[in-house]
């Protein structure tokens, strides 16, 4: 079974919900919470999930019980700390049909994830993002910016390692995926001494994400592409974002707007002014 193949029957069990009035966003943020833990048991990586609410633990139970189960697990799981902490902060579900719930997680169970590790579980769950920008209903193409657009820019500023590279807009990180995805493709990480290694795992790639259903996608994005970096939940345009600063390589699609309602913080070090008539929709550049 192809990647795509899983990602369209992943997308299909939308259908399921529909009862439960859940929206395409809602049912991507709800698979991410499910998806994680499928994952953790494929990667054999269980080790910061407490035992009770690992996949092993889920797939056992139906009814009622499953249900309880797993808005236990939501609940627990935001609070364990590291990036577990970070995906699951604030976690709620949406379905409330234990039935739904039941045949969500047994579907997700029976498909055929040793070809999905086998093109890589990162794809898949890209496939599932892109699935779920391209649904018009669904909004999320605020934050997800076409993969051709990205692979262009990413190939025409060539990051290299080594490099630090940020996205102060990061919606579901894509263009931090792509370039480290560039930088694999064009070096190889193996042959880099263990330092600068470890300094393309954990630092090279940075990135700031308003909304916070957003920054749970971009974190199950970078962790499935194997990247431990930096992404903060956080307005980049607030005092916080001035602590942002000394990249070589700034790839990003910015919102640009005007304030409507109430006031966001704003920093004093942005000298340049920008309006919906006179901003353009996506932007490259360099910091150095």
């Amino acid at each position: 079974m192809s990647t795509q193949e899983i990602v369209n029957k992943l997308w299909n069990l939308c259908n399921v919900l529909r009862d439960d009035g859940i929206t395409y966003h809602q049912y991507v943020t709800e698979l991410t919470y499910i998806l994680f833990l499928k994952m953790a048991q494929e990667t054999k990586n269980e080790g910061n999930i407490p035992e009770a609410y690992r996949w092993g633990e889920l797939v056992q139970l139906d009814g009622i019980r499953l249900k309880e189960r797993y808005q236990a697990a939501l609940l627990g799981l935001g609070k364990v700390g590291g990036i577990v902490q970070e995906i699951y902060q604030d976690a709620s579900s949406n379905i409330s049909e234990p039935a739904n719930l039941n045949k969500i997680i047994k579907h997700i169970d029976q498909l055929d994830w040793f070809s999905a590790r086998q093109d890589g579980l990162g794809e898949l769950y890209e496939g599932l993002l892109e699935k779920n920008a391209t649904e018009v209903k669904s909004g999320a193409g605020q934050y997800f910016t076409p993969r051709p657009l990205i692979n262009v820019m990413v190939e025409l500023m060539a990051p290299k390692p080594g490099e630090r590279i940020n996205d102060p807009a990061a919606g579901t990180f894509g263009f931090m995926i792509a370039a480290h995805e560039y930088i694999k493709k064009h070096h190889d990480l193996f042959k880099l001494a263990d330092a600068d290694y470890q300094f393309q795992i954990h630092e090279a790639i940075s990135g700031c994400e308003l909304v916070r259903d957003a920054h749970r996608l971009a974190l199950m994005n970078a962790m499935l592409h194997g990247l431990e970096c930096k992404l903060v939940l956080g307005d980049t345009l607030s005092e916080a974002g001035k602590s942002m600063k000394g990249y070589d390589l700034v790839l990003t699609n910015p919102p640009f707007g005007t304030k409507k309602g109430g006031e966001r913080p704003s920093r004093d070090d942005l000298t340049i002014g920008s309006s919906t008539s006179s901003s353009i929709s996506s932007s490259i550049s360099t910091a150095r």
